[in-house]
């Protein structure tokens, strides 16, 4: 499949999903953008059956990496991961809001943003968070450009698996940057989970 060379003449996609605040929400997870549709099994965030997001979670917090994964339908079980990202305080939305798709598919390569999420307009919903969270390369490029431009202390890029501190309205942050569940990025899901369980550790979430 081949990039599309003309990038102005692809339509841009907006973003098809509300942002996920629970009001108690302590950390807030940033991804780049959805999949294309037809790559959906459920109709919410880390919807591709291949991506490992739900998989890391259940390992984490339940030692089962299929406690959200309904394998006989090829699907995830939105009646479990709702409940627990309320009760632990976990939000969830994206750092762009509308992107061209120069390619069909669902890699981050691929992804133009035209219009970043508000990430500090995001935050000042969440009187409770104390993290925000990249889960990939593009979403924490797509961050730190954001924040270039909307916070008074904008954080360095950390190594992957570690945080670095930023502020919004003179409110002290923690930026992690997480290594993606995409299946595309050469970890062990054993080993992804690891960082994921040392990140919520240091958040007193596990």
């Amino acid at each position: 499949m081949e990039t599309i060379k003309n990038a102005s003449a692809v339509p841009p996609e907006t973003h098809p999903l509300r942002p996920f605040l629970p009001p108690n929400a302590r950390v807030l997870m940033l991804g780049s953008f959805p999949p294309p549709r037809e790559r959906w099994s459920i109709d919410f965030y880390y919807p591709n059956y291949i991506n490992d997001m739900w998989r890391v979670l259940g390992h984490v917090f339940f030692a089962d990496r299929l406690y959200f994964v309904d394998e006989a339908h090829r699907t995830f079980r939105l009646e479990r991961i709702k409940p627990f990202l309320g009760a632990k305080g976990i939000a969830l939305f994206d750092t762009a809001t509308i992107v061209r798709r120069l390619k069909a598919n669902a890699s981050d390569k691929f992804l133009e943003v035209v219009e970043p999420t508000n990430i500090a307009a995001l935050i000042r919903r969440l009187p409770c968070l104390q993290a925000v969270v990249t889960t990939g390369q593009k979403a924490t490029d797509t961050l730190l450009n954001t924040l270039q431009h909307s916070s008074q202390a904008s954080p360095c890029e950390p190594a992957i698996g570690q945080s670095a501190t930023f502020s919004i309205d003179q409110r002290p942050l923690r930026f992690y940057r997480m290594p993606s569940t995409s299946r595309a990025y050469p970890l062990a899901l054993e080993k992804k989970a690891a960082f994921y369980a040392k990140m919520f550790q240091e958040l007193r979430m596990l």
